[in-house]
């Protein structure tokens, strides 16, 4: 049958080192109260093992403390001082244990859950990231907490940048120098000033962005209770360029600086 070492420990150190004082103190020199090192090996007894193991080692503690008392008298037998002094230990040591082993439980219990809650939001990430819908998750200061991998895909932001937690700002900016957005240049800085803007403000109202790809996306932008917000990308290209006019293909080459022929034929085909 194995034996579980860590489960004694407490127990057998207590018992342990009350031989070695009972040996010391006959043989070798004297030895003062060691009642003060049984409280600790108390405590580390609950703090490993929990509350029943750590007043098994209050009992032993106790115990051998009274036969430890018994040696040192002149006279067999307990006064007054010593009943008190053993009472006092006895609840020292016993409350020890118990507020140990209680701290003790609640720091398992805080782990358990910190574990349960990191396992949770792990699958939550990891659906996200199936989700055609682009997910970035924005704290109080605006940078990004979460980015998932839809919105890494519409605009070609690298696995580094994303995880470096970029303020919302920098995204824009990082549309802005890779051309995503299907927008005249002197356009730019005033479409990110004004979506700055209503991100902050926590404006909810969805906006359709065009993308030099031929996608595009409707934008929303969700309050979070603790102040941070979610920002949605969700395809809707073909509920919105089917009624795109086909002879605006030279006004979309043009925002593209003429773009590949592959996103001009995407476009030509949505827009039919």
């Amino acid at each position: 049958m194995r034996i579980d070492w860590r489960a004694i420990s407490g127990p057998a150190l207590t018992a342990a080192t009350a031989s070695i004082a009972f040996v010391v103190d006959r043989h070798f020199v004297a030895v003062p109260n060691p009642a003060p090192l049984f409280v600790c090996i108390v405590a580390l007894a609950a703090s490993i093992s929990g509350i029943t193991l750590g007043l098994i080692s209050a009992a032993i503690a106790v115990a051998s403390s009274a036969v430890f008392f018994l040696g040192h008298r002149a006279a067999p037998g307990y006064d007054m001082s010593d009943l008190a002094r053993m009472g006092l230990l006895a609840a020292t040591a016993a409350g020890t244990a118990v507020i140990t082993g209680v701290l003790r439980q609640k720091w398992i219990d805080a782990f358990a859950w910190q574990e349960k809650h990191h396992a949770t939001s792990a699958r939550l990430s990891a659906a996200l990231d199936q989700v055609d819908i682009g997910i970035v998750l924005l704290g109080p200061d605006t940078r990004a907490e979460f980015i998932n991998r839809a919105f890494r895909d519409y605009f070609q932001l690298s696995d580094a940048q994303a995880d470096s937690q970029p303020p919302f700002i920098a995204l824009m900016y990082h549309g802005r120098d890779t051309g995503a957005w299907e927008l005249p240049e002197d356009e730019l800085g005033h479409f990110i000033a004004r979506r700055t803007e209503a991100m902050r403000a926590g404006d909810s109202t969805p906006i359709n962005i065009n993308l030099t790809s031929g996608e595009v996306l409707r934008f929303s932008c969700t309050a979070l209770p603790d102040g941070g917000r979610m920002l949605s990308y969700t395809p809707v290209t073909d509920l919105v360029r089917h009624s795109d006019d086909p002879a605006n293909a030279d006004y979309y080459r043009a925002l593209r600086g003429g773009g590949s022929d592959r996103y001009l034929a995407r476009q030509l085909r949505a827009a039919e």
